[in-house]
């Protein structure tokens, strides 16, 4: 249960950088609340799995997700650079992240 918390945490934290940007662009009221909720959520999911996994790998795969998940949704939907050498460095986090689930 603590890798599906963990999951949710990402997924959050992918959200609350994704709102940053929207607010950024649009300074809307639903943007800067999407920041707060995203975020929180994030943190309190990361809360939930790491009363079962190591600290060290908990942050680790948590920051992993936000980051790549950010850069991919950037690419996505804010027409960021899709340059190879980015893309390797994203896979690179995502093989990192897994490894840590892997050994832990």
């Amino acid at each position: 249960m603590a890798w599906l918390y963990l999951f949710a945490a990402g997924i959050f934290e992918m959200t609350g950088v994704t709102m940053i940007n929207k607010f950024h662009h649009d300074k809307s009221l639903a943007a800067l609340l999407l920041v707060g909720g995203g975020f929180s959520l994030s943190f309190i999911f990361l809360a939930f799995a790491m009363e079962t996994l190591p600290m060290g790998t908990a942050y680790a795969v948590w920051t992993g997700i936000g980051a790549a998940g950010g850069a991919v949704l950037g690419m996505i939907w804010y027409n960021e650079s899709k340059d190879i050498r980015r893309i390797f460095c994203i896979v690179l986090i995502i093989v990192g992240a897994a490894g840590l689930k892997i050994v832990s």
